[in-house]
């Protein structure tokens, strides 16, 4: 009977309870210096990394300015395959994800969004969810 049994970390089936975890988005721009310089969106991709930070930095601007939200736009334009779950990337602990993603991912409060985070997947705007 005691295996049917749960703490209140391990009940919630969303994972939220996962203790030390976050839940983020992101809308990913890869560059041609990226490590893997292609996506669903493009077999080849041969942007600068110059042109990738100011693609982001529109984007950026049309969220805060409220005009569309992180996932509306991922699901159209980023670069990752996670764009079919407007950006959403689940629970993830430290440790998951490149350093540079997961310090900036950290550093955010539930609902926040970063500025340009860069790693070698690309350029990345981050919103935590939780």
């Amino acid at each position: 009977m005691a295996q049917h049994h749960s703490s209140s970390a391990n009940a919630r089936i969303d994972g939220a309870g996962s203790e030390g975890k976050i839940r983020a988005a992101h809308l990913l721009v890869k560059h041609k210096d990226s490590r893997r310089p292609s996506s669903w969106r493009e077999t080849s991709i041969t942007r600068s990394k110059e042109e990738a930070i100011q693609m982001l930095k529109g984007y950026e601007e049309q969220i805060r300015s409220g005009e569309k939200t992180l996932g509306d736009l991922a699901v159209s334009e980023s670069d990752c395959s996670s764009a079919r779950k407007r950006g959403d990337l689940g629970f993830f602990g430290k440790g998951q994800m490149q350093k540079e993603f997961e310090d900036a991912a950290f550093a955010l409060q539930p609902g926040e969004l970063s500025g340009v985070v860069e790693t070698a997947s690309g350029v990345h705007l981050i919103q935590r969810i939780q």
